[in-house]
């Protein structure tokens, strides 16, 4: 159905070529250890929030309030999947 709406598809994409994976330029050594060093940083300071937010979690249990910080907990390892996760993130929509 879609090939009858769009028929020069195929010959567009097939008509993009492959980069492959490359070879890095020449002084990329630098920005490959600050893209590590960021890396590193963010995922500890996200092992640093789900230790703030389980901390918070067990002073609110005590006190019978603890709905909040479970969804700030959340939100603390979606950023650290994020994290985790992007290079494949950009690999996969590059």
């Amino acid at each position: 159905m879609i090939s009858a709406q769009f028929p020069h598809a195929p010959m567009l994409i097939a008509g993009v070529p492959d980069p492959g994976t490359g070879v890095a330029p020449p002084g990329s050594e630098g920005f490959l250890t600050i893209l590590q060093w960021a890396a590193n940083i963010g995922l500890g300071l996200g092992v640093l929030g789900v230790i703030v937010a389980g901390a918070m979690m067990a002073v609110a249990s005590r006190r019978g309030e603890g709905q909040e910080h479970g969804s700030r907990l959340m939100w603390v390892l979606a950023g650290c999947i994020v994290i985790g996760s992007a290079s494949g993130l950009v690999t996969a929509v590059a």
